[in-house]
């Protein structure tokens, strides 16, 4: 069969590549060791020159040490399986087989490392508990890990370190083990393997030989683990990206594509994510429309609902938790709900659901255009900032506190008695969230509420929208244009007439 640059020739060159790169005086490895990890032709090259490399090596500094052609083939199969393979389950699964098989043994176990909890755990193994988790300092694959030295043991129960318990949760009788540490091209521990019991029609215990093939094969093992657990991490890192994309559009679509325009009244609206999902969000309903009219169960009387969420922390969580109660409050609305009735189901609703320690902040309005007033339950959310045009009053009667705790945090949840807000012509209203208050200038200095109602006062002749655009550039400036540190989400609405 005639041979195309595709295979022998292809696989030669990159022998001839690598031979160059290992022949430079002071390199052991390649220049750049990630190119192994996305191809498997450069792997597998890698791989058989390695192998050829560590058998020179082994043949002149140990007398006595050869290893067969038949062994070697071994080796070299298993280095090829290796570098066809990206799947982690499945090189695990290859290394185990291998290591047993060469060494004539009756089981074998590979622990990968977890450097952030110094454990040592096994997924695949023949024999073992699933999901074993070792210290990675203790017994002897934490000597195996910590020296990275192979630790050859002929009588197991003879030797301090072994851990019999293993033995006596499985039934199983070890005799003699080989341990050895996985170490990969750039010297770092990736993973420890344990071979158990040596057949007696083959010596019954390890031997030096069977120490040269076991660190033949720990070097491919530990290389392919390493470029099998990248790629696992990516797809990891690729599927998670996706997922969170799709939350990020489902976020997205629960937003309102548009404003109700009311008569007499600017509304404005602006919501930006600190992350990929927020953990705000918003809504302004116009409560008179046909699409919400239907079956009413109470009598919720107004134009149009303000709702503004914001959930601890960041993420999906969070964003699950706002669009939770986004969804509540919209059918709410299409029963016509009572506002206090409303916030009370709701709540309960997140006490059940919310994890300990998690509540959602939350302000529901209802505007009504007629008697120029804004009724409200603000569970956690402020300050609200509500501007006269007729002139400036105290901090106090313009910056008002929550009426209630945020919802979620208690089933017992009954918001203060409160007085609506009563708009005259000229009037504003604004509800920031968290992410625009706690906007920190270079010195840590917060931007605040005194400074939000300072730009308001200015600008009062403006609309909603030009308004907002100014509390938004004033942001902006402060922080010297820093990327948010917290989700931005903002309403405000005008009395114009």
């Amino acid at each position: 069969m005639r041979k195309t640059w595709s295979d022998s020739s292809r696989r030669l060159s990159w022998k001839h590549s690598l031979r160059k790169i290992l022949s430079r005086p002071g390199r052991s490895r390649p220049a750049n060791p990630a190119i192994l990890l996305g191809n498997p032709s450069r792997f597998a090259a890698y791989s058989e020159f390695g192998l050829l490399t560590m058998t020179q090596a082994a043949h002149s500094s140990r007398a006595g040490t050869r290893i067969s052609a038949a062994v070697f083939e071994q080796i070299l199969n298993c280095a090829r399986q290796l570098a066809s393979s990206s799947d982690l389950h499945e090189v695990l699964g290859l290394i185990i087989d291998a290591l047993r098989d060469t060494l004539h043994a009756e089981r074998a176990t590979v622990f990968q490392y977890d450097p952030e909890r110094h454990e040592l755990f096994a997924t695949r193994s023949h024999g073992l508990p699933a999901d074993l988790r070792l210290p990675a300092d203790k017994g002897i694959i934490g000597e195996a890990a910590r020296t990275r030295q192979i630790v050859n043991i002929p009588d197991a129960y003879a030797d301090p370190r072994f851990n019999q318990a293993v033995d006596k949760q499985t039934g199983y009788r070890t005799r003699c083990l080989v341990t050895i540490p996985l170490i990969d091209f750039e010297q770092e521990l990736v993973g420890v393997a344990q071979v158990l019991n040596k057949h007696t029609d083959s010596g019954g215990v390890f031997d030096e030989v069977d120490e040269v093939i076991a660190t033949h094969l720990a070097g491919q093992a530990a290389v392919a683990l390493k470029r099998a657990s990248l790629l696992e991490a990516r797809k990891f890192k690729q599927r998670l990206e996706a997922d969170i994309e799709i939350a990020r559009r489902i976020q997205q679509a629960g937003l309102p594509e548009s404003l109700p325009r009311l008569p007499g009244y600017d509304i404005a609206a602006h919501w930006k994510a600190a992350d990929e999902t927020a953990g705000d969000s918003y809504d302004v309903i116009d409560i008179r429309k046909e699409a919400i009219r239907g079956p009413r169960l109470g009598s919720l009387t107004g134009d149009a609902i303000l709702f503004m969420a914001d959930a601890t922390g960041h993420g999906i969580g969070p964003a699950l938790s706002v669009t939770q109660v986004l969804s509540m409050l919209r059918m709410a609305c299409r029963l016509h709900a009572p506002l206090e009735v409303l916030a009370q189901h709701i709540n309960h609703q997140l006490y059940e659901d919310l994890p300990a320690g998690r509540f959602v902040t939350a302000f529901l309005g209802v505007l009504d255009t007629t008697a120029h007033t804004l009724e409200y339950v603000a569970a956690g959310q402020a300050p609200l900032l509500f501007i006269k045009a007729s002139g400036p009053r105290s901090l106090e009667e313009e910056c008002l506190p929550a009426n209630t705790m945020p919802l979620g945090v208690d089933n017992d949840f009954n918001p203060d008695k409160v007085p609506p807000f009563r708009f005259d012509p000229g009037d504003v209203f604004v509800l920031l969230s968290d992410g625009y208050y706690e906007a920190a200038d270079a010195r840590g200095t917060l931007f605040g509420a005194q400074a939000v109602i300072d730009i308001v006062r200015r600008n009062l002749q403006l609309s909603a929208e030009s308004i907002l655009n100014e509390i938004r550039w004033a942001i902006v400036r402060f922080t010297g244009g820093a990327a948010p540190a917290d989700d931005q989400t903002a309403i405000v609405v005008k009395r114009t007439e």
